[in-house]
C-alpha cells in the first residue's frame, strides 16, 4: 500500500426508504473542517434505488462531490451488496479517509468494510481531527467504560475509518452550492448477496427523537419507580420539551431505550436540559454535557451532575417538580 495514493475525505451518505439519515448531513459537516485542513475534496457516498434527488442535498450541506450508486439490489440494506459497491470504489478511487455513521446499519457495515479493506477502525467517535505533522486522523473514543478518552491514529494503513453516532456533531446549513454529481455504474447483481430480504416489518411506535429536542426532562435511578416518571412526563409537557433517562432508569424498564442519553444512548444537545435524580456518572454526562443549560435535581449536593450542571437544586425531586410545574403554569397564565 502506497499512503501517498490515497486523498480525499469521504462520508458514506446513509438513506433509508429514499430518507437521508440526518448523521450522514453532520458527519459532511464535521467533514468539511477535515477535507478542509486537509486540502482535499469531500465527497458524499450515496448508495440506493431511485435515489439521486437526494444528490442535490448532500451537495448543497458541504459536499464538493457525490458519487451515486444507483442500482436495484442496493434497494434494501444489505451487507455483502454495500460492502461490496464501497470497497470497489475504495479501492479504484483511493479515499484517505472514510466516515460511516453508528446507526445499526454503520455499526454492521463499518467493521466488514474495514476488515475487507485490511484497515482500522475507530467506533463511536467523539472527536475528529487532523495531525499538524503527520496529516493524519485523529479519533478521539471513550474507553474503559468511558472513564477516559482514547485518541486512536491508523498511521499505516488507509482509508483510515471511524463511525460516530448521530447527534455528536452539528450539520452545515443548507446553502446553494457548486459541486459534482458522478454517477457509478456498479456490476453488483443477486448473486453476490448471499441474504435475502423477504418483508419488512416496522414497529408501529411512536417515539419522539431525543436528539431533536429543545427541552428535554430526564430521570435517573433517583426517580425510584415507573410510576415516577409521570412526574417527569408532566414537567415536560408543561415546558413543551420531552422527556429522557439514563441507562439505570432504562434497565429498569422506567422508559424506552430510544430514550436512553449517554454513550451506549444517544447525544443531545438541548437549550435545556433538566435532570432528575441523576447522579451524573461520566458516560451520562458524554451525552448531554453540550446543553445551552443543565439545571440538576438531586438529594445529594456533592454528586458529580452537580458539578457540571449551571443551577443546582437541592432536595427531592418529589417535591420539587411539582413546584416547577406550578410555577411554569403560573408564568404562562401571566403570559
Amino acid at each position: 500500500m502506497n499512503i501517498a495514493d490515497y486523498k480525499g475525505v469521504w462520508v458514506f451518505a446513509e438513506q433509508r426508504d429514499g430518507a437521508l439519515q440526518k448523521v450522514s448531513l453532520e458527519l459532511l459537516g464535521e467533514g468539511r473542517k477535515i477535507a478542509d485542513k486537509l486540502g482535499v475534496k469531500l465527497t458524499a457516498l450515496l448508495l440506493g434505488y431511485e435515489i439521486e434527488d437526494l444528490a442535490t442535498e448532500l451537495g448543497n450541506h458541504g459536499a464538493d462531490e457525490v458519487l451515486v450508486v444507483d442500482n436495484k439490489e442496493l434497494a434494501q440494506y444489505t451487507t455483502d451488496g454495500y460492502t461490496k459497491v464501497i470497497c470497489d470504489l475504495v479501492n479504484e478511487k483511493k479515499p484517505e479517509i472514510l466516515f460511516i455513521g453508528a446507526t445499526f446499519i454503520g455499526r454492521d457495515l463499518g467493521p466488514r468494510v474495514a476488515a475487507r479493506l485490511s484497515t482500522g477502525l475507530t467506533a463511536d467517535c467523539t472527536s475528529l481531527d487532523i495531525d499538524e505533522e503527520g496529516k493524519f486522523l485523529l479519533a478521539t473514543r471513550p474507553a474503559f467504560g468511558g472513564n477516559l478518552m482514547a485518541t486512536i491514529a491508523c498511521t499505516d494503513h488507509r482509508p483510515q475509518m471511524a463511525t460516530v453516532r448521530p447527534g455528536v456533531f452539528s450539520k452545515l446549513p443548507y446553502e446553494d452550492r457548486k459541486f459534482d454529481i458522478e454517477n457509478i455504474k456498479t456490476n453488483l447483481t443477486a448473486d453476490d448477496i448471499r441474504t435475502k430480504i423477504v418483508e419488512v416489518v416496522k414497529e408501529n411506535k411512536e417515539i419522539e427523537d431525543i436528539s431533536e429536542a429543545n427541552i428535554i426532562v430526564s430521570g435517573g435511578r433517583g426517580v425510584g419507580s415507573k410510576e415516577n416518571f409521570q412526574l417527569l412526563k408532566d414537567l415536560a409537557q408543561a415546558l413543551g420539551g420531552t422527556v429522557a433517562a439514563s441507562r439505570a432508569a432504562v434497565e429498569n424498564e422506567w422508559l424506552d431505550k430510544d430514550y436512553q442519553v449517554g454513550q451506549t444512548g444517544k447525544t443531545v444537545r438541548p437549550t435545556i436540559y433538566i435532570a432528575c435524580g441523576i447522579s451524573g456518572a461520566i458516560q451520562h454526562v458524554a451525552g448531554m454535557q453540550d446543553a445551552d443549560m443543565i439545571i440538576a435535581i438531586n438529594k445529594d449536593a456533592t454528586a458529580p451532575i452537580m458539578k457540571v450542571a449551571d443551577y443546582g437544586i437541592v432536595g427531592d425531586l418529589n417535591k420539587v417538580i411539582p413546584e416547577m410545574i406550578a410555577e411554569v403554569k403560573a408564568m404562562k397564565e401571566d403570559n
